[in-house]
Order: structure tokens, then C-alpha cells, then sequence
């Protein structure tokens, strides 16, 4: 069993669980603004968007948001709370939509469950269904918050500088890196064309 297939199988089989947990708060409603400013448009993709507690909050803020999750549960969940808005089943990995169909691709506490060796592949994936004028906001963990977390679900954890290289060799310009508590949040913006050209070799990791 792979790693994301792991962490989808302990998702499911405590759903409800997890649920009630991704429900508590918005992360959206804490680190939201910075992203919100740098938005030149209002079309969003939520990706791991859980049981939709963010999708909620771009919602209620006037922001057209697609939500996107591997979890069946969590969509489910999602759709009940916003019976509206328009949820996805996906990869992360591989993104069911066209090119440059968003404004702003908001991951938090996602893109942490993908294998290294996919990471900037990934990333790769967001900038291609963002408009040229796009944005992303990723959070991603510095170390395990319990000694156990890492039993059941696959994480991959961050330092600072390790983010920063993965976004810009996914042809990001990160404009902010910040680090609060355990937690990494990074803001950065679809690269130019020069950016592009010399990002570096996309299988590359840190």
C-alpha cells in the first residue's frame, strides 16, 4: 500500500472522527488575508478541502470555490455543509481541471500527505490551473505535533528554506514564508516566463 492510499484508508475509517475535528476551525478565517490581498480574481480551488470549513469561509467572503478532496467521506461531509458549492473527488497529483482555470489555490495542511518524490510534480499541477496572475497558499508542517501521528497517515514535514526551493522549482515566486508555532505558511505567486525557463529539473526534492 502507498502512502496516499495509507492515509486515505485511516481517513475513511474513522471519518466521522475527523470530521468533527477539520470542522472546529477555518484556517481560511486565520491566514486568509495575506492570500485574499494578493487574489486578482475570485475563483478559488480548495484542494484537500476536508469536510469544507474553508470552502465555507471563501464562500460567505463572495468567492466562487471548488473543493477538492480524495476523501469520500470528507466530501460528503462537505456537501452537506455547503450543499451550493461545487466539490471534486481527486488526486492532488494529477488535478481534474483545465489549465488556468482559477485565480487561487488554497492547500492547507494537504500537500503535507504527498510523498516527496511527487512533491514538486505536484506543485507543478497547481501552477498549471492557475492564471497567469495566480496564487497559492500552502501550509505544511516543521515536525510531528504528536510522537504518533506519522503510525497511521503519511507526512511529509518542512523547513523553511525546503518549501521556498520546492515552489520555485515548481516555477513559483514565493512572497512570503512564514512560521507559526509547528506550522510553515507559504504565499507565492504563478512565476514569469524567465522564472519558468530556469526553475530547474521538476523531479528534483530538496
Amino acid at each position: 500500500m502507498d502512502e496516499l492510499s495509507r492515509t486515505l484508508e485511516e481517513y475513511e475509517s474513522d471519518a466521522d472522527a475527523y470530521v468533527r475535528k477539520y470542522r472546529a476551525e477555518s484556517v481560511a478565517d486565520l491566514y486568509g488575508d495575506p492570500f485574499f490581498d494578493a487574489l486578482a480574481g475570485e475563483r478559488l480551488l480548495d484542494v484537500g478541502c476536508g469536510p469544507g470549513s474553508d470552502v465555507s469561509t471563501f464562500d460567505a467572503a463572495g468567492y466562487d470555490a471548488v473543493g477538492l478532496d480524495l476523501t469520500a467521506s470528507f466530501l460528503r461531509a462537505a456537501r452537506d455543509r455547503e450543499p451550493t458549492a461545487p466539490f471534486v473527488r481527486g488526486d492532488m497529483r494529477d488535478l481534474p481541471f483545465e489549465d488556468g482555470a482559477f485565480d487561487g489555490v488554497w492547500s492547507s495542511a494537504s500537500f503535507l500527505h504527498v510523498p516527496r518524490s511527487d512533491a514538486t510534480a505536484t506543485l507543478r499541477e497547481f501552477r498549471r490551473v492557475l492564471r497567469p496572475d495566480g496564487v497559492v497558499f500552502c501550509l505544511v508542517k516543521r515536525a510531528p505535533t504528536t510522537p504518533d501521528e506519522s503510525r497511521d497517515r503519511h507526512f511529509e514535514y518542512y523547513r523553511p528554506d525546503e518549501i521556498r526551493a520546492l515552489l520555485e522549482r515548481a516555477a513559483f515566486e514565493p512572497v512570503r514564508v512564514e512560521t507559526e508555532e509547528n506550522w510553515i505558511w507559504t504565499l507565492a505567486r504563478v512565476g514569469t516566463t524567465e522564472a519558468t525557463r530556469t526553475a530547474g529539473d521538476p523531479e528534483r526534492s530538496p
